[in-house]
């Protein structure tokens, strides 16, 4: 039996900060309380710094298999728990697409050799695929993937009958990437007709509209309401739709929930003069007014979540004209950072933090002993040092891709380490060649 023990811990957990140590046996946090010893037991003296639950990442696209150019789920995994995430749920637009049984098993043996962090994955729905979703166990996998707008690796799900079929024939949530595709169109054709293929990044947000975001995210929820199905409404990035959302009753009493992505809380359109195509996203990041109305929701709880859709593609494909260029980035190495340089901003407590992007993704997909710092719980912790500057450079840049749409930004907050399932695998910049990683289960 391995032992760490913890000191000087500084925990951040369910609404509470307070001082104690941790006691780990093999996978499993066992002890938690001040001045605690253990004969054996291997010391980490914290110093006093802060430490949060491991955070779980509902929406990553770590390109493996098919895309792996671009990203895999070593390399990606790797850089996800150098930011404190312990845990992902990876997108079905890979090559081939993970919309049968088969196919999702297969992603799970990849996982199981080559992840760095727990994983589970999403099951992609499309028009014909009907049948394998009703065959699809609720303890398979996190949750169904639907594509109401196409984006990279076209997924698009445009019947209407077979949308309210899907709907009708599963307990899973169903994860929604919500954009009018009859809206964008026409949008696309209207700039093109002035541009040709190479419009100005700049009208991103205007093609992949407000109302295009809206029309959608509303009929989604109309169907969800219709049919009584788990929906839950990714990267919400407009203003508009966050009146959509409830924050009068529990999360456990939700049946529909959103997430906001860290690119959707941190850059506005003013910020595509600089970033060009590397902050070319689907949705688009929109309006500095949506962003500040993106936060609120986030603060009175109507927005649940907190995700990166962490989606790299390389630095050529990104630098090509916008009929070319990919929608995406790399995000999950500096998303913790990114929302700690919030705290230190004073737009958002540590406490709230974790709450989204620790507790709540453990609670809305039912995740067995993760997401909280509990004895009987898996030791997956984030150690974070909220007094240590440095800047983002292609030298700390662990995405296979090699860019960071955060590169050149000066954060003041560091992961110094990150356990997965009892195990140090991050410390300081140093990697175990020790992988500890493990397929999540569900109380469902």
């Amino acid at each position: 039996m391995s032992k760490t023990l913890i000191k000087n811990a500084a925990i951040i957990n369910e609404g509470l900060k307070y001082e104690s140590d941790i006691l780990i046996q093999d996978e499993i946090i066992t002890k938690i309380g001040r001045n605690l010893s253990s004969d054996g037991a291997e010391i980490l003296d914290t110093g006093g710094n802060f430490v949060l639950p491991g955070i779980i990442d509902d929406q990553v696209h770590f390109r493996e298999p098919g895309l792996t150019h671009k990203g895999d789920i070593a390399s990606e995994s790797r850089a996800a728990i150098a930011g404190g995430i312990t845990s992902f749920m990876e997108q079905p637009n890979t090559n081939p697409q993970t919309t049968t049984l088969e196919k999702l098993e297969q992603k799970f043996e990849l996982a199981s050799k080559k992840s760095y962090a727990n994983y589970s994955f999403l099951f992609g729905g499309t028009n014909d695929n009907l049948e394998e979703i009703k065959k699809l166990d609720k303890y398979a996998c996190s949750g169904i993937k639907l594509f109401l707008g196409s984006s990279t690796g076209n997924m698009l799900v445009d019947n209407e009958e077979v949308l309210e079929r899907i709907f009708m024939n599963t307990e899973l949530v169903i994860s929604a990437h919500c954009e009018d595709e009859k809206t964008i169109r026409e949008n696309t054709q209207k700039f093109r007709a002035k541009y040709g293929d190479d419009i100005p990044v700049e009208y991103h947000p205007l093609i992949r509209s407000e109302e295009a975001c809206y029309l959608s995210s509303s009929r989604a929820i109309a169907l969800a309401e219709k049919t009584g199905a788990r929906l839950h409404v990714f990267h919400v990035s407009t203003g508009r739709e966050t009146g959509l959302f409830r924050n009068d009753i529990p999360l456990e009493q939700k049946k529909i929930t959103a997430e906001v992505c860290i690119h959707h809380l941190w850059f506005s359109d003013k910020d595509y003069s600089e970033k060009g195509m590397l902050i070319k996203w689907n949705p688009a990041v929109k309006t500095s007014e949506d962003r500040d109305q993106l936060w609120q929701a986030l603060l009175d709880d109507r927005i649940d979540i907190v995700a990166t859709d962490h989606a790299p593609h390389t630095l050529e494909e990104k630098q090509n004209f916008y009929m070319n260029a990919p929608s995406g980035g790399p995000l999950v190495q500096h998303a913790l950072t990114a929302m700690l340089e919030k705290t230190l901003d004073g737009i958002i407590t540590i406490e709230k933090v974790v709450e989204k992007m620790c507790h709540n993704p453990a609670k809305l997909f039912q995740i067995s002993k993760r997401g909280f710092i509990r004895e009987g719980y898996y030791a997956d912790l984030a150690i974070v040092d909220l007094n240590s500057v440095w800047t983002v450079d292609k030298n700390n840049i662990l995405y296979k891709c090699g860019w960071s749409p955060f590169d050149g930004t000066r954060f003041r907050t560091k992961v110094l380490q990150t356990f997965v399932n009892g195990h140090l695998a991050y410390n300081n910049g140093q990697f175990s060649s020790f992988r500890n990683a493990k397929r999540l289960t569900f109380d469902r």
